[in-house]
């Protein structure tokens, strides 16, 4: 494909080495790596940034001027989206499940900020929210509609480069893990690696049969990227949730606690929290190998731990 993105991301991003983590999950020194892509350039960082490189420029180029996407009220596309959507002068509408009762908070500050337009629909999240957005950007002069995560195959493209930069950055034929929600991040390290058997992913409840998702939108990603399809089938872990997508778990608290106290990185609740409370129980579990490099991608996301419904739990002492 023949698009050139609009670049804003600021990668590379760092690729940081996490000795003392390491050993407090019994990992070994020189096993853990994080890929900072909480680094990310634009509107606090995270991962959504990479996709919004070539969404923005495919919007563009297709004509559109308003970009409508959507997600939980607390969404980090859709803060990262009306902030590249600001930078790149294009409109932005955001359907988001919840209600706006309330100051805001967390990235609905940014959201306002960034000038986007936020429509509540007053119903709990669903990835049914999908079809909402397709109908919105129809009803939208000069919409261009960016399903939840921009998780499309051009959205996807983001990943394949930073799978180039971890191959660069980090150790040979390292296992790489990460939160997956709605599958982009997690097919496009895919189709850059080639190979399924690369990438672990810890389900986070965003999206129902991530699986077969990943699987059809890695395929469709290498294509359009000109790589050859992956081999083998998505490896995702799951039992991490809890009640339900965005649920506080006695993990993901830990995970948090052990990231910030031993690496620095702050790690969120939704996200990378319960990919890392994955690997952590990983490896206690021993599943992990005693040898083999370890990159966890850090995706952003730390606006929603100074929201009321996670500040008081998440840093309680």
């Amino acid at each position: 494909m023949d698009l050139e993105p609009i670049r804003f991301a600021g990668a590379p991003t760092p690729m940081q080495r996490c000795d003392d983590l390491a050993e407090a999950i019994g990992l070994e020194r020189g096993q853990l790596y994080f890929k900072r892509d909480d680094l990310t350039a634009i509107a606090g960082g995270g991962n959504k940034a990479r996709k919004l490189e070539y969404l923005c420029a495919d919007a563009i180029g297709s004509g559109a001027t308003t970009l409508v996407t959507g997600g939980a009220a607390q969404s980090n596309h859709v803060r990262m989206t009306a902030v590249a959507a600001a930078m790149t002068g294009l409109g932005c509408v955001a359907v988001l499940r919840g209600d706006p009762s309330g100051a805001p908070q967390g990235n609905l500050v940014l959201d306002n900020i960034a000038g986007a337009e936020l429509v509540f629909t007053g119903d709990a999240y669903s990835d049914d929210l999908d079809d909402v957005i397709v109908d919105t950007a129809a009803a939208t002069d000069g919409g261009y509609a960016i399903p939840l995560g921009g998780s499309t195959p051009v959205g996807c493209l983001g990943y394949v480069e930073a799978a180039d930069e971890i191959d660069d950055q980090g150790p040979a034929d390292s296992l790489v893990v990460h939160a997956t929600g709605s599958g982009g991040t997690h097919a496009g390290l895919v189709a850059g690696f080639g190979d399924h058997a690369r990438v672990t992913a810890v389900d986070v409840g965003a999206v129902r049969e991530i699986t077969p998702k990943v699987a059809n939108l890695a395929s469709q990603t290498a294509v359009l990227a000109g790589r050859r399809v992956p081999v083998g089938s998505p490896n995702v872990i799951e039992g991490f949730v809890g009640d339900g997508y965005g649920a506080k778990t006695d993990a993901t608290r830990t995970a948090i606690s052990l990231a910030l106290r031993h690496a620095g990185v702050v790690l969120d609740p939704v996200y990378s929290g319960k990919a890392f409370g994955g690997l952590v129980h990983l490896a206690g579990e021993g599943r992990l190998g005693s040898d083999r490099p370890i990159v966890f991608v850090a995706t952003g996301g730390s606006p929603v731990l100074f929201t009321e419904r996670y500040a008081t739990w998440v840093g309680k002492r």
